[in-house]
């Protein structure tokens, strides 16, 4: 009985860290494109009032929309989980926006490309030689 519970104690305890480390992946994820929409321009505003926070909690979490109001296409951006917060910006806020992110992904990729694989030696059965 005994040995029963060490091993459910041990899995509850695995189980629940891996969750928690897919948490933090997922926190950092929603920062890093929250700090390039604050550097394209897009204005953050708060849910600092039930009815606020239950409006973006309606929306699609953590993914750009577009929204039409008179005319004119804005981008949205809600997250109710990690900064309550909804990010709002034009046309030209999110053409910044994918700039950023371009040069972004250039950078890994490029920092990939710099690393020196051989420097490990060979890589069999991974396709690396």
């Amino acid at each position: 009985m005994q040995k029963y519970m060490l091993k459910t104690t041990g899995m509850i305890l695995i189980i629940g860290t891996m969750l928690s480390g897919c948490a933090m992946i997922e926190k950092s994820d929603a920062t890093s494109t929250e700090n390039k929409l604050a550097a394209a321009g897009f204005m953050v505003k708060y849910a600092d009032t039930p009815e606020k926070l239950a409006h973006i909690k309606s929306m699609q979490q953590r993914t750009i929309i577009t929204h039409i109001k008179f005319g004119i296409v804005y981008y949205a951006y809600a997250d109710a989980e990690f900064c309550k917060c909804l990010y709002m910006g034009t046309e030209e806020n999110f053409g910044e926006y994918e700039k950023l992110t371009i040069q972004q992904r250039t950078a890994e990729m490029n920092q990939d490309a710099a690393m020196n694989w051989n420097a490990w030696g060979g890589w069999r059965g991974y396709g690396y030689y």
